[in-house]
């Protein structure tokens, strides 16, 4: 991507964001992927969960097929997204035919046992299919992914994943007709049919047959689940989602020494780290939950999780004292709504520990917060959720409007060179001071008298298909979306002189 453009007269904002202001489009392609990237499919501040579903449904059918099936392997693969990648290929096999190109997609996206039961039942939702017969005429290109990724499961994967609902792992089977590569996974699939597949050693159940036994004292019952969870963690069985789920609780069951010891190695094990693909917040999520909870390994673990979530960014190259960095983190209140409706975790959490990472790999950065006012928080560098805390903790200070053009505001009135400005935001800005200026025209005006060079990065978290800038014109502009750790990824290959799509381009397929 070129920056280093001569000033011309620029294109007018074409459309009006959510907040009333006016506002950007973007192409089809940029539409589609920051949709993806931000996609949890439930009720959000500006956009209810239908809306968002049906404006993907509309955006695939607008893309290129091969790209869409680009961007769904990228979100399961690299942004490890598990809901969205199966509405693109369901929405892609009702409009593409001619090649195996959805039946690949299917085989590649499907990596967990409930994702088959997933897919079918949003393809009964997408074509509107109720009753005995909501399954009948599927796709063939969809049953025969389907097929491909039935041969991949093995009989615990099967078992845990087997779950009543709309549909289950059993009518699947029916359905799409898997060949059995060898006489064993016929087994498998016979005793599928059967109910009669043996019962998975997991914390779920072995917590649930604990919970359903009869203790005659209260000490008695905290006893036997205090040895449970000391089994579970000494066992190595238990995954690490699951770790950074139940810290709570085994705090809260008084383990052994011992038993921390292990769970903290657990936690700061480099490769265990790496091989659970954890979404950032999830650390921030953990962290939260052991603030209030009354035992003297508190700190130990609040360390581990520190340690942990630098392992999950360590590929992450940020940039040395000669590069200017200013993080500017939006709090405004369309930030502070959860990312799910059973998330504690809010869309404001997700930029500031995406900001905080970012922040951890500068060495001449500075940090603050956007609301009302625009205000430089300095915080240490070796640090992330804890600094995450203390901006929650501060956010109030700035108020609860969208003033972004006051970050770079600031920088024009200081003459203060910079070269990167990244904005985490949800992209709804709208000036409440009513003195006419926007992020648009605060950026022309410092790159024409401040910094020619300077570029700004938008870390759009919403995805509500609209920018406060136009990132298709060469003003030094560019747009990354996503809640990922991947989204410095797409920042390294912009850097590079790519696009914002170029990692998705890059998919083998």
């Amino acid at each position: 991507m070129r920056f280093n453009f001569g000033f011309r007269k620029n294109k007018p904002a074409d459309v009006v964001n959510h907040a009333g202001a006016a506002a950007y489009s973007l192409t089809p392609q940029l539409e589609l992927y920051a949709a993806v990237a931000t996609a949890a499919l439930s009720d959000q501040f500006y956009e209810k969960a239908d809306t968002r579903l049906q404006r993907l449904r509309e955006l695939v059918a607008k893309n290129d097929p091969l790209f869409v099936a680009q961007l769904a392997v990228y979100a399961r693969e690299k942004m490890y997204l598990r809901t969205v990648p199966l509405v693109l290929a369901v929405e892609l096999a009702r409009l593409h035919r001619g090649d195996n190109l959805v039946s690949r997609l299917v085989a590649r996206v499907v990596q967990r046992a409930d994702e088959i039961t997933e897919l079918l039942a949003f393809y009964a939702l997408a074509n509107q299919r109720q009753g005995q017969k909501q399954l009948n005429r599927l796709s063939k290109q969809l049953q025969k992914g389907l097929a491909l990724a039935f041969n991949r499961f093995d009989g615990y994967q099967l078992a845990k994943y087997d779950r009543a609902g709309q549909v289950r792992l059993r009518d699947a089977l029916f359905l799409v007709h898997p060949q059995a590569k060898t006489p064993e996974q016929q087994q498998l699939f016979d005793q599928l049919v059967r109910g009669e597949l043996p019962t998975p050693y997991t914390w779920e159940t072995e917590l649930s047959a604990l919970g359903q036994q009869t203790f005659t004292t209260d000490a008695e019952r905290q006893t036997a689940f205090c040895q449970k969870w000391e089994e579970l963690i000494g066992s190595g069985k238990l995954g690490y989602m699951a770790l950074l789920r139940n810290l709570r609780n085994i705090l809260e069951a008084d383990v052994s020494a011992g038993a921390i010891a292990q769970l903290t190695q657990a936690l700061t094990d480099e490769r265990a780290v790496t091989r659970s693909k954890q979404l950032p917040f999830r650390y921030l999520a953990a962290y939260r939950e052991l603030l209030t909870v009354r035992s003297g390994h508190v700190a130990g673990i609040l360390a581990a999780l520190e340690t942990a979530i630098g392992h999950s960014t360590q590929n992450l190259r940020g940039f040395g004292a000669d590069t200017r960095v200013v993080v500017a983190c939006d709090v405004s209140g369309s930030m502070q709504q959860p990312i799910s409706p059973r998330s504690k975790v809010l869309l404001y959490d997700v930029g500031l520990v995406l900001g905080m990472l970012l922040q951890r790999r500068c060495q001449n950065v500075v940090t603050g917060m956007f609301g009302d006012r625009w205000k430089r928080v300095p915080l240490p560098q070796n640090q992330v959720l804890s600094n995450v805390q203390e901006l929650y903790r501060r956010e109030g200070e700035v108020g609860y409007s969208t003033n972004g053009h006051l970050v770079v505001q600031d920088l024009i009135r200081h003459n203060e060179r910079v070269d990167k400005v990244m904005m985490f935001t949800d992209c709804q800005l709208w000036n409440s001071t009513g003195d006419g200026n926007d992020l648009a025209k605060a950026w022309r005006q410092y790159r024409r008298t401040v910094a020619p060079q300077a570029r700004l990065y938008l870390f759009d978290l919403a995805g509500h298909g609209n920018t406060p800038l136009d990132v298709r014109e060469p003003d030094g502009v560019a747009l990354i979306a996503g809640w990922s750790d991947k989204v410095f990824d797409v920042l390294q290959a912009l850097e590079n002189g790519g696009s914002a799509l170029t990692e998705m381009e890059r998919i083998d397929f």
